[in-house]
């Protein structure tokens, strides 16, 4: 008979680190910064467009300071020799027994009450579209793309027909109506929104008791803030430089707005008998884009947040 086979185990072979020795854990790799790649073309194709826009608003600024005689025969992007500005502004203000004070006064009426309504409308219809359910919204989302499409000129002559009808032609309304509807302010509105006010802080507001306006005018009013500020510089300045609804619906020259004006003056040269006032329509023009660099420049951080809102999502 065969012996039976012992079998031996072997020992466990020692590793290879010592006793000792602390592993070592393998760290998190460090990416060096990369610097950003410099685009020679596009730094030249941003230096041709900030030429372009800086050097008609350089030529205005030189031009504002000469005289009539003095924009003839000087170049112009430089000064002449004599510096006629603050001459130019007092003209400018007493030119036609101080028309110019007229249509600078409608101007604001229009954007005040134009552009503050579109606004009102824009952030009331924004609000609602986006946090509210009801029957035909995407039929009103249809429309209110569409209405964004169509170019502001292919609907005048159709206003025009309509307010001839009404009767209100040749008045301040005529301006105003029409500048309270912006399509583009209410799209954007609805987009902020949607983003900006969230649905479980406006249920923890009713939850705690309050109504539909409270919550409104104390939760939502304040997240609205930066897009309220962005839709109100776009209506402003859309109402602040129009030209072509003024043109069609205005007659009186004492319901003018500042485009229409400085307009009209401009073309005193093509007229029999009328006296260039070059100097006047350029210091006018210089004054009446003052106030909205200064609201851009006052309001630039509101309304590039506003901008920004949606852009990035957490």
């Amino acid at each position: 008979m065969s012996s039976p086979v012992t079998t031996v185990s072997q020992p466990a072979r020692p590793s290879t680190a010592s006793a000792g020795s602390v592993p070592r854990l393998r760290g998190p790799r460090r990416h060096s910064p990369t610097r950003p790649r410099r685009s020679v073309l596009l730094t030249m194709l941003t230096g041709l467009i900030l030429l372009y826009s800086l050097v008609p608003l350089v030529w205005l600024i030189i031009s504002a300071t000469k005289t009539q005689e003095g924009l003839a025969h000087s170049f112009g992007l430089w000064f002449n020799g004599d510096f006629a500005l603050w001459d130019n502004i007092r003209e400018t203000f007493t030119y036609n027994d101080g028309v110019f004070t007229r249509w600078l006064l409608n101007t604001v009426l229009y954007v005040v009450v134009g552009a503050g309504g579109a606004t009102l409308l824009a952030v009331l219809g924004g609000y609602a579209l986006a946090k509210f359910t009801f029957p035909g919204k995407r039929a009103v989302f249809a429309v209110v793309i569409g209405a964004v499409a169509v170019p502001g000129t292919a609907l005048a002559v159709p206003t025009f027909l309509m307010f001839s009808k009404m009767g209100l032609t040749d008045t301040p309304w005529a301006v105003i109506i029409p500048s309270l509807i912006s399509p583009f302010g209410l799209y954007l509105m609805w987009v902020f929104a949607t983003e900006a006010v969230p649905d479980e802080l406006m249920e923890a507001a009713r939850i705690d008791g309050a109504g539909e306006l409270r919550t409104f005018f104390q939760v939502v009013l304040p997240l609205l803030a930066p897009g309220i500020v962005t839709v109100s510089l776009f209506t402003m300045v859309a109402t602040w430089n129009n030209y072509f609804l003024p043109l069609i619906m205005l007659k009186d020259p004492d319901w003018y707005p500042l485009t229409l004006g400085l307009n009209s003056w401009n073309a005193q040269a093509a007229t029999a008998g009328g006296t260039p006032v070059f100097n006047l329509v350029i210091t006018g023009s210089l004054i009446t884009i003052l106030p909205l660099i200064a609201a851009f420049l006052l309001l630039q951080k509101y309304w590039q947040s506003g901008l920004a809102a949606g852009s990035v999502k957490e």
